[in-house]
């Protein structure tokens, strides 16, 4: 069922590259992991940037195509998830870091493609 457009896709980029890049700070996560800390804020970063080049609505320059994008998104969710058990967190840095790299993965699987050529 992949009911998300690109367009959509695009905005909830955005959206959770700020959380990427906020939610350490407000969560504590420094504390308990400073590597989780950095890196929940550079792929937020890495995030806003990938996003401002991929071929879609809200991008500045269409250089990287959408599936590609896709392809990295997919790469960061399984990334802070295996950073929650690399790391060893616990608490709420643990699951800070699943929630943010499953809800990448199901945004990933509920995106459609079959409509990049029609929005783009």
């Amino acid at each position: 069922m992949k009911f998300l457009t690109p367009t959509l896709h695009g905005l909830g980029d955005y959206a959770a590259a700020l959380v990427l890049i906020v939610a350490p700070f407000f969560l504590g996560l420094k504390e308990q992991s400073m590597i989780a800390h950095w890196a929940s804020i550079a792929g937020g970063v890495g995030l806003i940037i990938y996003s401002l080049l991929t071929d879609y609505t809200f991008s500045a320059a269409k250089v990287i195509p959408f599936k590609t994008h896709l392809i990295l998104d997919s790469l960061a969710g399984l990334v802070l998830i295996a950073l929650a058990f690399v790391l060893k967190l616990e608490g709420i840095a643990q699951i800070y870091m699943i929630v943010m790299g499953a809800g990448v993965l199901l945004v990933v699987a509920v995106t459609n493609t079959e409509s990049v050529s029609a929005e783009a």
